[in-house]
């Protein structure tokens, strides 16, 4: 059984490619536009790993991060922050969240 990866990010291009690469390595892909679909999409899906961009509409990265990690359901899934902050913040943010990692788009 593949494992499943959770995808959070508003930008449709950079979803995609991660998708598609990710898919290539054999994982299953969820994809999840925004805040409210992110944590609905967790709570469903049981991912494996959830990447996380920070901006995000209808409830930002650090809300969604939050209420994953205070559900029983989705409180044990690794998050790794995906944004195209500057990477001092990135690794701030991953640092205040203890996030599992970051990785800085281009």
């Amino acid at each position: 059984m593949s494992k499943k990866i959770l995808i959070c990010d508003d930008e449709q291009d950079v979803a995609l490619t991660a998708k598609f690469r990710l898919e290539k390595a054999g994982y299953k892909v969820i994809l999840a536009v925004d805040g409210v679909q992110s944590v609905e999409a967790a709570h469903k899906q049981a991912p494996d790993l959830i990447l996380l961009d920070i901006n995000m509409p209808a409830g930002n990265g650090n809300m969604v991060f939050q209420t994953l990690k205070k559900s029983v359901l989705t409180a044990g899934i690794p998050i790794i922050f995906f944004s195209a902050l500057p990477e001092i913040q990135l690794k701030e943010k991953t640092k205040e969240f203890e996030a599992e990692g970051y990785i800085a788009k281009p």
